[in-house]
């Protein structure tokens, strides 16, 4: 990470952790297209209120993950392997304390939960029977996202990518056999993620406790310092993931309240598809950023300003390009796309209307990911999280307000006006801001080499 041409670093940890996101969509993706053809619209919108609500938990993994990853990339960076293990495995114990609270929390609170973010009578036993089995696996669901960070940032991201191809397959395979064979409906969809992500937990663990890696997952006692370091570099990472279903929630919640009765649920169902499409963009194009944080934090820690400029440039480059071909599918397949959920010819209709004004601004959302990643792997975490809690408010803000004047409808147009406010807002704290951080650290790393001289 230190040598090598920054294009060839980036793509090697980009590309196979873009394409591990990708495969890891289907989770979501194939349980709704299934349960969409399999049960019906009204399940289909009963898993698509439970989706926010398994992704905000699923977040968790990412502050973690996310949080400690940049940190162990910069230990090994300055050379320390054993500050390095003991980042890992404190990182551990958070993901197994926070797996354990947070499944008594959502079971307790589930059925307010799920009436409070937009299920209906006619869609709740869906959306309980749904999440109900979905929590019995939030250990692993945490651990194999958490801790596969820590097999990323090593440089391993094939391994990585295989950690959640594993869970994404099985899934694909388990999903008819639960769903049509046994005739179990939306709680086998449960249930064959549960087991998904069983095998991707197991797989992930192993690895870490291979002889390959380089900082081994082992006992290494516990420390507040060591919590505290990814707790800061998690937080910004984990409001994006977590607030952005936060968000989902309220636009869920926001349709079923203006849309009212039948118009509501279909309204809802809709905005299910049209999420599912959108995860196509957001996972693989964080997994494009979050696969160049190791090279960044890697060169932050070793004092390279110039590699970091250059790993920021080319994941700026490869998420246009990606969103650039994104943006052109969704005018051109849109339609193929929404049939795999719904046989209803008006909601389809209305679903690829919706969805291409949804996603009309990627490429400024495309800038955006990319700098506040890149800024948090750099440890700017107070810039990064302000951009990321400043796009939230203004999605909140906006999915409130447009309905209150234009319908139920103009929710939709919530997400591209966010996009090009919040990406202009980043890109100009990014170029003001960015490089005299950076040039401190050059600084800190010079004046360091004269003391030892």
């Amino acid at each position: 990470m230190g040598r090598d041409p920054i294009l060839k670093v980036v793509l090697r940890l980009s590309v196979p952790t873009m394409l591990a996101q990708l495969v890891s969509v289907l989770y979501s993706i194939v349980d709704r297209m299934y349960i969409g053809a399999g049960v019906g619209d009204l399940a289909l919108a009963g898993v698509g209120v439970c989706g926010p609500i398994t992704a905000f938990i699923a977040s968790f993994g990412s502050f973690v993950g996310l949080g400690g990853s940049p940190n162990v990339a910069m230990r090994m960076g300055e050379g320390k392997d054993d500050e390095a293990r003991h980042i890992t495995w404190n990182g551990f114990v958070m993901l197994l304390v926070l797996s354990c609270v947070l499944t008594a929390a959502f079971l307790l609170a589930k059925d307010a939960l799920l009436m409070a973010f937009g299920a209906s009578q006619e869609t709740f036993s869906y959306a309980d029977t749904y999440l109900t089995i979905y929590l019995s696996g939030t250990f692993f669901a945490l651990m194999a996202g958490g801790m596969n960070s820590y097999l990323i940032c090593q440089g391993f991201s094939g391994l990585g990518m295989l950690t959640v191809m594993l869970g994404a397959v099985l899934n694909i395979v388990l999903d008819p056999v639960f769903i049509f064979v046994f005739d179990m409906g939306v709680a086998g969809a449960a249930l064959a993620s549960v087991l998904s992500q069983a095998a991707s937990c197991i797989w992930v663990l192993c690895a870490l406790r291979g002889r390959r890696v380089r900082i081994r997952l082992q006992p290494s006692g516990l420390s507040w310092k060591a919590v505290g370091g990814i707790a800061r570099f998690g937080f910004s990472p984990f409001l994006i993931i977590a607030l952005d279903s936060v968000l989902f929630i309220a636009l869920n919640t926001v349709l079923q309240r203006y849309g009212g009765p039948g118009e509501g649920d279909i309204l809802v169902t809709c905005a299910t598809i049209v999420q599912s499409y959108y995860l196509i963009v957001a996972m693989p194009m964080g997994g494009l950023t979050m696969g160049c944080q190791p090279v960044v934090s890697y060169n932050y820690g070793a004092g390279n300003i110039a590699r970091i400029r250059q790993a920021i440039q080319t994941v700026i480059a490869l998420n246009l390009i990606f969103c650039t071909c994104v943006l052109v599918g969704t005018h051109l397949f849109s339609g193929y796309f929404v049939r795999l959920f719904t046989q209803s010819a008006e909601i389809a209709a209305r679903t690829v209307r919706y969805n291409k004004i949804f996603t009309c601004m990627i490429l400024p959302l495309a800038v955006q990911y990319a700098l506040v990643d890149e800024t948090t792997a750099v440890g700017y975490v107070r810039l990064s999280c302000f951009c990321s809690m400043f796009r939230k408010g203004l999605f909140l803000l906006s999915a409130m307000a447009l309905p209150v004047f234009f319908g139920a409808e103009a929710v939709f147009w919530s997400e591209p006006l966010v996009d090009l406010i919040a990406a202009c807002v980043t890109s100009a704290l990014f170029v003001r801001l960015v490089p005299a951080h950076l040039a401190r650290r050059e600084n800190q790393i010079l004046q360091s080499r004269v003391l030892r001289l």
